[in-house]
């Protein structure tokens, strides 16, 4: 779509956030993530683009009005690790570009590898000097803020304004580089010559405020709302679920970074207001950007009051500054966002799970790799492998099994529907294997919720091991779990208020000799048998 339908993008998200947002680094806005899947649901028409805002608001508003937040807590933290490391890459070789000053280059990261080194050669040297030194202004400037010792009140006023400047300077560092680079760029301009590649012109003007259209006119009439929708198609699933995601994603990244937590059900209604208002000023679907917010950190913001002055900014952009951006070197911007995006890759989060779990490398691993095909791709698998993992620890639930006069069965967790056949085989296996064959006593004191399916899965159990002379009681059960056992009336149904009475009337301790059949003392014994 024309170039101005990206800084229509870029206000409207920034004053909603402001108000419904719980993240203080995050800014909304179009993202190259975002715009590649809108181009390909809205076949380059903006009336497209703008409905296609309008919808997957109301669905992300939707969401978040029905609490569905909780969703988004799937993401893990590997996922999350695994998706700023990859996109810190590939957001940072995708401006080397722009540092170099080459042309044609595509967007696809593999691809983008290969046409830059290939095309090496070609370096423009106005662009590559500009945007060397202004990486070097920047980690400077960074460095100095970092280790910038604050100034006492006892010390000289000389001292203390000059603390002031150097830490102004270096919290408005970005600015500060943009602004020089176009003073560099427009006085080169003015003496005829221009070295670097620029910005270029920008149509000026603020958008009108104004419902989006629900149908478009073409060439052999008119295309009804309707049509427009089945177009769009998977694409009304596709891009609210990868806006809140992409949103979601970069949000716990800065919090975990920042320890401040954030409200995945707020973050949807911002999203989804966001993208609804949005849609009002000609934008096209919006999400949190993570350049721009990594931008926004390593500026110094304190809340999403930020956003204001981010709105208020491209707004008085738009409506008198677009023929200064004209002269911003696209060198400079660039350097801005590797600065940026550079500490967002975290080596030593590798390092950190195979010492504390190694398992966990597998979700890291798979979203950082799928990360550098398409970025959407690598969450959605992280998410699906960190699925399958929990999965597989509630339905493999650790079991502890002591072996003696009685056999001992101690789930480590709560068991549900998943678990109950792996629970049956553990205890099948020890009881009837040992000889002579041993009666069962299950701890329960873990365990504070079952289903139906652990109800009949236990019932079944009962029942093969009475087939063998065996007898199974229960201890240490939780009232809930009580209640609902005695509400199933099992058939020969025992329990005991804890692990030593149940050992007791089971006629040794563990470590003795012989078996012997449980006799129920507790209410449950008038349970018919």
């Amino acid at each position: 779509v024309p170039v101005q339908y990206g800084l229509y993008s870029s206000f409207m998200g920034c004053f909603v956030y402001c108000f419904l947002g719980t993240a203080k680094d995050v800014t909304l806005g179009p993202t190259a993530i975002m715009s590649l899947l809108v181009s390909s649901y809205a076949f380059h028409e903006p009336v497209y683009a703008i409905l296609l805002a309008f919808l997957s608001g109301c669905i992300q508003l939707a969401m978040g009005l029905l609490h569905l937040g909780f969703l988004l807590d799937f993401i893990s933290c590997p996922v999350i690790k695994g998706f700023t490391s990859a996109a810190s890459i590939t957001i940072s070789f995708n401006q080397i570009k722009n540092i170099l000053g080459l042309q044609g280059i595509p967007r696809q990261f593999f691809l983008q590898v290969y046409e830059t080194l290939r095309r090496i050669g070609e370096t423009r040297a106005g662009d590559a000097v500009l945007g060397l030194a202004c990486l070097a202004v920047l980690a400077g400037l960074r460095v100095m803020k970092s280790r910038l010792p604050r100034a006492a009140p006892a010390e000289p006023l000389a001292a203390r304004v000059s603390y002031l400047i150097v830490w102004t300077s270096a919290t408005a560092r970005n600015a500060l580089v943009v602004l020089f680079a176009g003073l560099v760029a427009y006085s080169f301009q003015v003496m005829g010559s221009q070295p670097f590649m620029l910005t270029g012109s920008i149509p000026q003007g603020l958008p009108p405020f104004r419902l989006p259209r629900f149908s478009m006119a073409a060439p052999n009439g008119t295309i009804p709302f309707r049509s427009m929708v089945e177009d769009m198609g998977v694409g009304l699933a596709v891009v609210p679920l990868m806006g809140l995601l992409e949103t979601v994603a970069i949000a716990k990244a800065f919090a975990s970074q920042n320890d401040y937590r954030i409200d995945p059900n707020q973050e949807l209604l911002a999203v989804g207001f966001a993208n609804i208002l949005g849609s009002f000023v000609s934008s096209y679907p919006i999400t949190g950007s993570f350049g721009r917010t990594a931008v926004n950190a390593q500026s110094g913001v304190c809340t999403p009051a930020g956003g204001l002055i981010t709105g208020a900014l491209v707004l008085l952009s738009l409506a008198y500054l677009t023929s200064l951006f004209y002269y911003i070197p696209k060198a400079a911007l660039a350097a801005v966002i590797i600065s940026a995006v550079v500490p967002m890759f975290d080596a030593g989060i590798f390092r950190t799970l195979w010492r504390v779990k190694r398992l966990d490398l597998v979700p890291l691993c798979v979203t950082f790799l799928l990360c550098f095909w398409e970025v959407q791709y690598g969450i959605v698998a992280g998410v699906l492998v960190s699925g399958i993992l929990l999965l597989y620890s509630i339905a493999r639930p650790p079991i502890k099994v002591s072996e003696g006069d009685v056999l001992l069965v101690e789930p480590g967790t709560s068991l549900h529907f998943p678990a109950i056949e792996y629970l049956r085989d553990v205890v099948c296996s020890h009881a009837l294997a040992a000889s002579p064959p041993r009666s069962v006593i299950l701890d329960c004191r873990h365990i504070s919720s079952i289903d139906y399916t652990v109800v009949v899965g236990l019932a079944e159990l009962l029942q093969e091991l009475r087939k063998h002379g065996l007898s199974l009681a229960f201890c240490s059960l939780q009232d809930p779990v009580l209640q609902v056992l005695l509400s199933a009336d099992l058939e020969g149904f025992q329990h005991f208020p804890s692990r030593e009475e149940a050992e007791r009337c089971g006629g040794a301790e563990p470590g003795g000799g012989g078996a012997a059949p449980f006799t129920s003392t507790s209410e449950s014994s008038l349970l018919p048998t």
